[in-house]
């Protein structure tokens, strides 16, 4: 042991549901904390009683806590504290929260996916109330919003979250970092129902297989059979040109991501609101997702504070073809979720055209037509996605399609 003292958390004027704490192991003299928090008087022995419980699992019996309490949640100090036990000794135990019923479930890989709300990985204020937002799913993250130093001691605040917070139904999703670290994250997200897997700065086949291959691994070693899915993240020049390949490398893979910050970068040129400069790369992320039969899903759209932006820019990615957006504050899930669901028209539109569908078969017709257009099965095939995607949404009773006839209730 060649470090005595450790840190790990935030501690600040503006840091909310969080900790810092510092550790440093001595050799006699037993364990003594010195706290600071705003709640000590209600529940101060509570928090040193726990982090006491904890140094004695991890067999620490001689150490000096300092904690800088800012309302963290016991699952939160647990994380802070066994990141700093980590630090400074060699143990192979975790200290595993209860891991809630409602995140013992896996996702579905043809769910609707229109908003992802990103989440630093190392930010407990920002998760814990997340689910209440309505978005699809949320993205834990290990990668681009952490900072460096702070990387190690994320993996047991977000595993530790994977636990116990609720969700209310959006999927769990966790990005990891790139290569070798990625796939140590792993380590620390799959034994605990994590649904999808985000692979940033995604470049090839093997890039996906790896993280595969090493889910694998972890699953046969924990005897888990629970599916994750996977979503690479396209952000290069060479991802694009191998993002065919990337779509097709695994029967795992349930969508495919382009991220415009980064390969606007690597190409060298601005990220504009227009996004001419990206549109050729948007199209062939699209193709590639829709004949691979798995999701396409659009960058991000950075200034949060236009929401007018934003609307146009839903807008315009769904015409493209794309079936989501990843999103960076909550204000823009509901224009996100609103604007790639069918609207009124696309609906009423939808009803004709199968209904035409119908009565054509009825009186025996093998041409069938709305007005002066002819349909053909594409057409009605669309239709008919439309109005099964308008049910699951609420927005119309049940549809379904069984057998190539629909069932309304």
């Amino acid at each position: 042991m060649d470090k005595t003292v450790a840190v790990a958390g935030n501690s600040g004027p503006k840091v909310r549901s969080d900790c810092e704490i510092a550790l440093e192991i001595r050799h006699n003299g037993g364990i003594t904390i010195d706290l600071n928090s705003k709640v000590k008087a209600l529940y101060g022995e509570s928090i040193k009683s726990q982090c006491i419980d904890i140094l004695h699992y991890f067999d620490i019996n001689n150490a000096h806590l300092t904690i800088n309490d800012s309302g963290a949640l016991s699952f939160v100090i647990a994380a802070r504290l066994e990141a700093v036990v980590n630090k400074l000794t060699a143990t192979k135990k975790e200290f595993l929260p209860d891991l809630i019923t409602e995140n013992m479930v896996t996702t579905d890989r043809e769910r609707f996916r229109f908003s992802r709300l990103y989440l630093p990985g190392n930010s407990p204020a920002l998760m814990i109330n997340a689910g209440l937002h309505s978005a699809d799913g949320i993205i834990l993250d290990f990668e681009d919003s952490v900072a460096p130093s702070k990387k190690d001691e994320s993996r047991f605040l977000v595993r530790n979250a994977l636990r116990q917070i609720n969700f209310y139904g959006a999927e769990r999703m966790v990005r990891i970092n790139q290569g070798s670290r990625g796939l140590e994250d792993l380590e620390y997200v799959i034994p605990h129902y994590v649904n999808l897997i985000l692979i940033p700065k995604c470049e090839d086949k093997d890039s996906v297989q790896r993280v595969e291959n090493r889910i694998k691994e972890i699953q046969v070693k924990n005897g888990l059979e629970n599916e994750v899915l996977l979503m690479p993240v396209i952000e290069s020049a060479l991802g694009i040109e191998n993002v065919t390949e990337i779509a097709r490398s695994s029967s795992s893979v349930a969508g495919i991501a382009i991220g415009l910050e980064d390969f606007t970068s690597d190409l060298g040129v601005p990220r504009t609101s227009e996004g001419r400069e990206s549109f050729y790369a948007r199209s062939r992320v699209v193709i590639a997702a829709k004949a691979a039969r798995i999701q396409p899903i659009d960058s991000v759209y950075s200034d949060v504070g236009d929401i007018n932006g934003l609307r146009q820019s839903v807008l315009s990615s769904k015409a493209m073809g794309f079936e989501g957006m990843g999103c960076i504050h909550p204000r823009q899930i509901a224009v996100i979720r609103q604007g790639f669901a069918p609207d009124s028209s696309e609906i009423e539109k939808s009803k004709e055209i199968i209904k035409a569908f119908e009565d054509a078969g009825a009186n025996g017709l093998g041409v069938v037509a709305l007005g002066s257009k002819m349909i053909d099965a594409p057409v009605v095939m669309r239709a008919q996605r439309t109005l099964e995607l308008a049910s699951r949404l609420g927005l119309i009773p049940d549809y379904r399609i069984n057998n190539g006839t629909k069932k309304e209730n």
